[in-house]
């Protein structure tokens, strides 16, 4: 129990808890990755918000109550849970998920960036884009002074193969741009789409990421599909780290061909990722912290698949 490395060539942490309980599950990864980016400031909150289906469809209203709660107990200022939806509305999705209810008893803002003026938003184009003209970005998280991240474990089988924290940004790009053209259809259209999606990331860096994956979907998704459990919680500041570990994750459950084939460092999301310099360049670089003999089970059995 502790730190598991084989390779001992570290430079970014994955925290690993096997738990079937998502509250406890929360306040473990989080002391157990040992880091406080929050503390003294005002928080920027991403969920998965997708639609209002139950976990891992979308966030866990569980999860993001203990998340919530600790960010505040680690000393933060003041949270702002900002999220769009798609393809369901995205008030309706936060009224049926309970979230403006849980604002006003955990003292926390909510954003619907579905609602923002375009006026809100930044022109952002990465370097060698895949977009036909960039894509805007909320203001509201360029100018956070801290992004914590909440996703969830599961595949996307409409052109993101997988969806966990990389894919999660694509919340962040408004529906339409400046011209009225659907930046979602240019996405899912597009041979390039696992491409675009990971170039998003280029806007923002998030200083705290948590995937819950007590359960998953092993096929179908975002919203339906074959669901599993997986019975882990992972928390990391590295995108790619985290992500590689879940795709690993997705491997020992069985999943779609898409998702099992080749390294999952050549995973386009992934790999474009790398490029991108979002995080750890290769597996050697993760590694993954446990606090059971559960954990270290399951931790030899994600570097089988990582390596």
């Amino acid at each position: 129990m502790g730190i598991y490395s084989p390779l001992q060539r570290t430079m970014s942490q994955v925290a690993l808890v096997y738990t079937k309980d998502r509250e406890k599950g929360t306040y473990q990864v989080l002391d157990l990755l040992g880091i406080n980016p929050v503390k003294g400031k005002k928080v920027v909150l991403k969920p998965n918000f997708n639609t209002s289906d139950p976990a891992p469809a979308s966030s866990s209203e569980i999860v993001l109550k203990a998340l919530i709660t600790r960010i505040y107990e680690m000393g933060a200022k003041s949270i702002i849970l900002a999220e769009r939806s798609g393809p369901e509305d995205s008030r309706e999705c936060m009224e049926k998920k309970g979230i403006f209810k849980m604002a006003e008893e955990l003292d926390f803002e909510v954003v619907n960036l579905a609602e923002l003026p375009l006026e809100e938003f930044i022109k952002f184009v990465p370097e060698k884009s895949h977009w036909e003209d960039g894509f805007l970005f909320p203001k509201i998280y360029q100018n956070a002074e801290c992004i914590v991240e909440t996703c969830c474990l599961k595949t996307h089988q409409f052109g993101g193969h997988f969806t966990l924290s990389i894919k999660n940004a694509t919340g962040l790009v408004p529906k339409k741009n400046l011209n009225g053209n659907a930046y979602m259809r240019e996405m899912h259209s597009s041979p390039n789409a696992r491409k675009m999606m990971a170039e998003i990331n280029t806007a923002f860096n998030p200083d705290l990421i948590v995937l819950d994956g007590v359960t998953a979907f092993v096929d179908g998704g975002p919203a339906r599909g074959t669901l599993k459990e997986a019975n882990v919680m992972l928390a990391s500041t590295d995108r790619i780290a985290i992500d590689a570990v879940g795709v690993a994750l997705l491997r020992i459950l069985g999943t779609t061909p898409e998702v099992s084939e080749g390294k999952i460092f050549e995973q386009e999301q992934i790999a474009r990722a790398v490029e991108l310099d979002l995080g750890v360049k290769s597996a050697k670089e993760i590694e993954i912290l446990t606090n059971s003999e559960d954990a270290d089970k399951l931790t030899e059995k994600i570097y089988e698949k990582l390596l």
